[in-house]
């Protein structure tokens, strides 16, 4: 595949931290800026990084129609930028977002909601850990209160 268009007015700061794929790109996360959820992975190349910066709406690069897409435009889903990070590669985009609809092309709340592969809650998590000796007893407020 080639590369999305490179000329952008991302700032030359921003842009030389980055560290993109072979084909110009970094994977952008988008997640609930209150809750959590994460909703959606798209991709970003300097100019959608830049326009999600400066528009407050996340805007995406698509492998496939090899164009930028904002969310929203078509579908009426948006996407509204609430912050943006880079994680501490600088090889994915965070976007902490208020998502109205479905952030997922199926209609779907989020795009992982379908095809969970294991689901574990935190008290599995917790016994698991201990049991294997990664965490110390003490490590869980609850468990240390009970052993004083």
């Amino acid at each position: 595949m080639t590369s999305a268009p490179s000329p952008s007015s991302l700032d030359p700061e921003i842009a030389a931290r980055l560290k993109r794929s072979a084909d110009g790109l970094v994977p952008a996360i988008a997640q609930q800026y209150d809750t959590g959820e994460v909703l959606m992975l798209g991709w970003m190349d300097d100019e959608a990084l830049h326009r999600t910066l400066t528009t407050g709406r996340c805007t995406y690069w698509s492998r496939s129609r090899r164009e930028y897409w904002v969310k929203g435009d078509t579908s009426g889903h948006f996407q509204y930028v609430r912050s943006v990070a880079l994680d501490c590669d600088a090889d994915t985009v965070l976007v902490k977002v208020d998502q109205i609809g479905a952030a997922c092309h199926t209609g779907a709340r989020t795009c992982f909601d379908a095809d969970v592969l294991l689901k574990a809650g935190p008290k599995e998590d917790l016994e698991e850990g201990l049991k294997q000796g990664l965490l110390k007893e003490g490590a869980d407020s609850s468990t240390a209160a009970s052993d004083q």
